[in-house]
């Protein structure tokens, strides 16, 4: 997986994260690590494109839903902690999680996991980049 991190300004300057190759377990951690280095750069919104990204397993939706509390400014499950990483997805996301992070063409597979793994609720998705950026 490589991910590309790029600069964009709609109403308000934006990370665009974007994630070449599958997002799974031997590379979960890497997208998490960005996302806290962008946000320790000041970054207060990050639009995840996952245009060139086919596959996203349980350990991808943890890194998702870890982008999202650490977004609201909240505490991240430990990733070393397994399936209590993966059994957290979805919790503690307020509301409010749509607006510092939002999704760009996730593949309808991954669109399925998101829906199937209740996460699709709280991500808005987009699928024109200029919308995305606008939208934040």
């Amino acid at each position: 997986m490589n991910i590309s991190v790029n600069q964009a300004v709609g109403r308000v300057p934006v990370a665009i994260l974007a994630i070449q190759g599958d997002l799974d377990a031997s590379n979960y951690q890497d997208l998490i690590a960005k996302a806290k280095q962008v946000h320790a750069a000041g970054t207060g919104h990050i639009l995840l494109d996952l245009t060139h990204t086919s596959f996203v397993s349980s350990s991808g939706l943890v890194a998702l839903h870890s982008i999202a509390l650490l977004m609201q400014g909240e505490q991240l499950p430990d990733p070393e902690s397994g399936w209590n990483a993966i059994h957290s997805v979805g919790r503690g996301l307020g509301a409010g999680a749509g607006q510092h992070v939002k999704l760009l063409n996730p593949q309808p597979r991954i669109a399925q996991v998101l829906a199937k793994a209740g996460l699709a609720e709280f991500f808005e998705i987009h699928t024109d980049l200029a919308a995305a950026v606008a939208s934040f």
